[in-house]
């Protein structure tokens, strides 16, 4: 239960880094509230998913496959989006996976 509960204050934490720069720029609410979640979840699976590589490359893969689905949504209103969603999802992705090896 203790390692569930780390995944989740990882997903928590990083979901608060995706949505501080979307807050500034008063993006929609339900974009933030989506990204949030999206984080909050990729918390809680990244950490257990036990794929046989580096924890950073494991969480980058898991963050920017999961990614797709946002950004094929975001594609036809918003393609100058693209760019910072594929790098947040590497970045968080990849701190999400260190972040789980290193604490749970």
């Amino acid at each position: 239960m203790n390692d569930l509960l780390i995944a989740l204050l990882i997903g928590i934490i990083a979901g608060i880094i995706d949505i501080i720069p979307m807050i500034i720029q008063k993006i929609e609410k339900s974009a933030s509230i989506s990204a949030f979640f999206h984080y909050l979840v990729l918390g809680l699976i990244i950490p257990f998913v036990n794929w046989d590589m580096q924890p950073w490359l494991k969480g980058l893969l898991i963050a920017e496959l999961s990614a797709i689905p946002v950004l094929i949504l975001v594609y036809p209103n918003d393609k100058k989006s693209l760019i910072p969603i594929v790098l947040f999802a590497a970045i968080l992705g990849a701190g999400i996976g260190v972040a789980g090896s290193i604490l749970i």
